[in-house]
């Protein structure tokens, strides 16, 4: 019986969604999934559908998502269904749904370099997550995402924000989470804040975390 995705793209078309669902499907097709692509929200709609994936891959940044698009997605993962996503195509997705960030994890808020910013992603070494294991640290040239982040999440990769001009440098370095896990229910959640656009996925790092992160989480 083969493994089910179901990967949901569209909103803003900067980053890239329709060329980063290609990417992605080419990645769960190779690890044996049946992926099914749709450029529509309302593929959320059909609850029993949902229920029978083993994935979900949201990537659709902004916009705004009704209840009954909503409610289906959060009674699957919290049944058991995987949620794996990246970038503003997870955690920039529906910015008045609170019930969306509550699940996903994270809300993003800021990127004060704006693109193009040379930094680097930090694995933790202190993770026995199987996301992680045996990566090393690399360098990054894209957004630096800053995330209001969920305390209950499980940080596998950071990124430090150095001093700089802007009124957060007030409160010093930070080191703002990249990669993380957490649950919902019985579902597993992954988000990556990698992928501003497709390209960023020729980093092979960045690639590999989404494809560990889709297995990890998948039911």
């Amino acid at each position: 019986m083969s493994l089910k995705a179901l990967i949901v793209q569209g909103g803003w078309d900067g980053h890239q969604p329709k060329e980063v669902s290609e990417i992605f499907a080419d990645i769960l097709r190779k690890e044996q999934f049946e992926v099914e692509i749709s450029d529509t929200l309302d593929a959320f709609c059909d609850k029993e559908k949902l229920m029978g994936l083993n994935l979900i891959v949201p990537l659709w940044t902004m916009g705004e998502i009704k209840n009954e698009q909503l409610e289906p997605v959060l009674e699957a993962v919290q049944s058991g269904v995987g949620l794996a996503g990246c970038h503003g195509g997870m955690c920039d997705s529906f910015r008045q749904s609170v019930e969306w960030q509550f699940m996903t994890g994270s809300q993003w808020v800021a990127h004060p370099f704006n693109d193009g910013v040379e930094y680097e992603v930090n694995i933790l070494k202190t993770s026995s997550s199987p996301i992680t294991e045996g990566m090393n640290d690399f360098m990054i040239t894209s957004e630096q995402y800053y995330l209001h982040v969920d305390p209950a999440v499980d940080v596998l990769a950071t990124t430090t924000f150095a001093i700089s001009e802007g009124p957060h440098s007030a409160n010093g370095i930070i080191h703002m989470p990249v990669v993380y896990t957490k649950r919902w229910g019985k579902g597993k959640v992954f988000y990556n804040s990698l992928g501003h656009q497709a390209n960023i996925f020729d980093v092979p790092e960045a690639k590999e975390l989404m494809r560990r992160g889709f297995l990890w989480a998948a039911k």
